[in-house]
């Protein structure tokens, strides 16, 4: 089956594909199983749940987290475009419906239901986003005369316009920072780079003026001690400080039985409780071990859309664990957005699971697609770009 004298599909994906990006990715998720049975039957029982509930429902979530991320990695440069494009045009639907047919849950509409399902349509608006966005500014960089630029940032107003009336403030902030990935890796002037930034100051004084969920969260924040609820996040860093290098051992931790999202946005902190700070650094350096690996064979593509898209997605995937992770250090203000492939959440599994099934797709080792002398077609694009 894997034979390299044999020309099969599977065969050819095999040699193809990056296999320690593969072997990580499937490693994160062991890991998300792992403080799924440690963390999530304290949450089950508080919630009156069998305490196996969330720990079943993570598994069962996995099955088809893996079926996607496989199946997307088959995917050809074109075939990955169409598929973008079919699921970003559902998606945006989805979005905007939503804000009419959505479950409204603390003043915010963020999810459908279908048949007694759950589903976030802003998860995979991101990772679809991004392959039609370094799409589009691929084809503005090789022609200047399309107006490619526009009508990616189009799009992308269509779809922060959706997430700021649900409200959703950080899935917001993702979908602005993947627009301003592709503007700076399809190359910009300093000037624009400084001016985005002043911009996107401007952008977080406006969410604070005109968002008060937002602006308790940064009052909360900046001032604990002035009234706003800090009981998870106090919990989470006393887990984080419980656990020690190795850890009270799973299921022993207090502090971690006693944080509300123990199995979702705070399952590091759940983690680091649990199993202690040398598994949590363990989990840090996988992390960054899956965005570099993804990034450098980003850049050993000779299809400009390939390395356009699959840098942004790393890029992205960055981010959501940066966020996540700076939430349960406390460097930033709460904000629930899971950690990739570890929270517990089928929704964000699979679209993740989508995004980087895509990296591995446009960063297979294809010899007509990589290059052989250097950056050439990017340092011509670039060149017509300017």
């Amino acid at each position: 089956m894997f034979s390299r004298a044999r020309k099969t599909p599977i065969a050819e994906w095999w040699w193809t594909v990056d296999k320690p990006l593969l072997a990580a990715l499937m490693l994160l998720m062991t890991c998300g199983m792992v403080m799924s049975f440690a963390a999530s039957p304290a949450v089950a029982e508080r919630l009156g749940l069998s305490p196996w509930h969330f720990v079943i429902r993570h598994a069962l979530f996995i099955i088809p987290t893996i079926g996607v991320l496989i199946a997307t990695s088959f995917l050809t440069h074109r075939q990955a475009r169409v598929a973008a494009i079919a699921g970003l045009a559902v998606s945006i639907v989805l979005l905007w419906a939503t804000l009419r047919f959505g479950v409204e849950v603390k003043g915010a509409r963020r999810w459908l239901s279908f048949a007694g399902q759950s589903l976030q349509p802003s998860e995979f608006v991101k990772p679809f986003f991004a392959v039609i966005g370094a799409w589009l500014f691929a084809e503005s960089m090789k022609r200047r005369d399309m107006p490619a630029r526009i009508l990616a940032t189009g799009l992308m107003g269509l779809i922060v316009g959706a997430l700021l009336l649900q409200p959703d403030i950080g899935q917001t902030a993702l979908v602005l920072a993947t627009w301003a990935a592709l503007l700076f890796l399809s190359g910009i002037s300093w000037l624009l780079i400084f001016a985005l930034a002043f911009v996107g100051v401007g952008l977080l004084f406006g969410a604070y003026m005109f968002f008060p969920h937002f602006a308790r969260r940064i009052d909360t924040f900046i001032n604990p001690e002035g009234g706003g609820n800090t009981y998870q996040i106090d919990k989470a860093l006393a887990s984080l400080l419980e656990g020690g290098w190795f850890g009270r051992g799973p299921g022993e931790s207090l502090a971690s039985k006693a944080i509300p999202d123990a199995h979702a946005d705070y399952v590091f902190s759940a983690a680091a409780g649990e199993f202690g700070i040398l598994f949590c650094l363990v989990l840090v350096g996988l992390i960054g071990f899956i965005v570099v690996r993804a990034l450098v064979g980003a850049q050993a593509q000779s299809s400009l859309f390939a390395r356009l898209a699959a840098s942004t997605l790393a890029i992205q995937f960055a981010m959501q664990c940066g966020i996540n992770l700076a939430v349960n250090l406390n460097l930033v203000p709460p904000k629930g957005m899971t950690l990739p492939f570890v929270s517990y959440g089928g929704t964000s599994m699979i679209a993740i699971a989508f995004a980087m099934g895509l990296v591995l797709s446009l960063t297979r080792a294809r010899p007509e697609e990589r290059m052989t002398t250097g950056l050439p077609a990017y340092r011509s694009a670039m060149v017509a770009a300017e």
